[in-house]
């Protein structure tokens, strides 16, 4: 009786480890994304963060590592003047931290780049979409209209794309030969 109430218990309270590399992740993810910043054609910018929301998800899990994803790279579009893809940026890093760690889960160990690589999915359609969305709102003309002209972002949104499942699974392996990290994050 004892152990199930302390089950219970446990099930409710919020692992502060967790909690505190959360926000250590969406952290660190801001400042990837701050660091460099490189204009893209279709107003936005290339960036360091896609790498940091893909191991972040991979080592935080994906509720924790979509709210790091998500939160600090639309922390780093808040500060560097781009308001307008917040709410874009938040759920797009979200979705991408999502399924690079459920992915990952159902892949395994083996599966590093190809989790990222496809993680890197919702990025690229989610920016595209959401640029044509802003042309159209902004009296760009139809939105069939805007998503071709919003299609001259792709190129560079893959670019990053390809930079950022690079990097994060480069990271991982790197990752992965240090005793404290298996430790720590044996899922790794």
């Amino acid at each position: 009786m004892e152990k199930t109430q302390n089950r219970r218990m446990d099930a409710g309270r919020v692992d502060a480890r967790l909690l505190a590399l959360t926000g250590l992740f969406a952290a660190l993810g801001c400042v990837a994304t701050l660091v460099l910043q490189v204009p893209s054609p279709s107003g936005g910018y290339l960036n360091l963060g896609d790498a940091v929301v893909i191991l972040g998800a991979w080592l935080l899990g994906p509720v924790y590592g979509a709210v790091a994803g998500g939160v600090g790279p639309a922390m780093a579009d808040l500060l560097s003047g781009y308001a307008a893809y917040v709410p874009a940026t938040l759920i797009i890093k979200a979705v991408m931290a999502l399924a690079a760690a459920l992915l990952y889960r159902a892949l395994g160990k083996r599966g590093l780049a190809l989790c990222a690589a496809a993680a890197e999915v919702p990025m690229v359609l989610g920016y595209w979409l959401f640029d044509a969305l802003l042309a159209s709102l902004s009296g760009g003309g139809a939105l069939g209209l805007c998503l071709m002209g919003s299609a001259a972002g792709i190129p560079s949104n893959l670019v990053q794309a390809a930079f950022g499942a690079a990097a994060s699974t480069l990271l991982a392996l790197a990752l992965r030969r240090s005793g404290y990290v298996r430790s720590r994050f044996p899922s790794l």
